[in-house]
């Protein structure tokens, strides 16, 4: 049978061992992903969020007008291509976004919270 002190010793072992992994993981997120965006401003956030925010209007109009002209019968393959097409394309960016909000909380991103414009 384990000892309390043990088992407390243990779990303090698994848990310094994770914060080394995730200190790793940190480590070559930022390392990586600051070659491909050295520093991320907020301009370039909301830019991006109204590049999102205008796919999703796309694809809801395109979604929309199936209702519009509804006379009880199927759409057609070229408006279901339009619908899909434009679903993907915003699937996509915010999938895209949310990657990015990720690894902003994360801390894989340098984001410079004095400057407002620029780009990245």
């Amino acid at each position: 049978m384990a000892e309390k002190g043990d088992d407390y010793q243990q779990l303090m072992d698994q848990k310094r061992f994770l914060g080394e992994i995730e200190q790793g993981i940190r480590f070559a997120n930022r390392e990586i992903i600051h070659k491909h965006i050295p520093t991320l401003r907020k301009d370039d956030i909301l830019a991006f969020a109204v590049a999102v925010g205008r796919l999703r209007g796309r694809y809801l109009e395109a979604a929309l007008k199936l209702g519009a002209g509804e006379r009880g019968e199927a759409p057609d393959q070229s408006e279901i291509n339009e619908i899909r097409a434009r679903r993907e394309a915003f699937d996509e960016a915010r999938d895209g976004f949310e990657a990015l909000r990720d690894a902003i909380e994360k801390g894989y991103v340098t984001v410079d919270t004095k400057g407002g414009g620029g780009g990245t």
